[in-house]
């Protein structure tokens, strides 16, 4: 046994042995997934708050209820997806 720990030691393994490697490889794994998905995300949160938007505009319109929807007003939407449209929407009825 101490020879397969010399051994293991000598490769660089450390205390995990073999199981390292596998632990650094799925942790590369997630984190390049993490980053490659935050593109995605931003773009579904964009079309959702976009679409709420248009929502409000065209339903509110029946009400007396009209919304310009500014650069500022798309990317609070577009970056925070519903919550932000619905902040939008809330100051532009109670914040004014």
């Amino acid at each position: 046994m101490e020879m397969l720990n010399s051994i293991s030691a000598s490769l660089g393994l450390g205390p995990l042995g073999p199981v390292a490697p596998l632990l650094a490889g799925v942790l590369i794994v997630l984190v390049a997934v993490k980053l490659l998905s935050l593109p995605f995300k931003l773009v579904w949160n964009g079309i959702c708050g976009a679409i709420l938007l248009w929502l409000v505009n065209l339903l509110g319109t029946m009400v007396g209820f009209h919304m310009k929807i500014t650069l500022l007003k798309a990317l609070i939407a577009g970056i925070f997806g519903i919550p932000g449209a619905v902040a939008v929407v809330l100051f532009e009825i109670f914040g004014k």
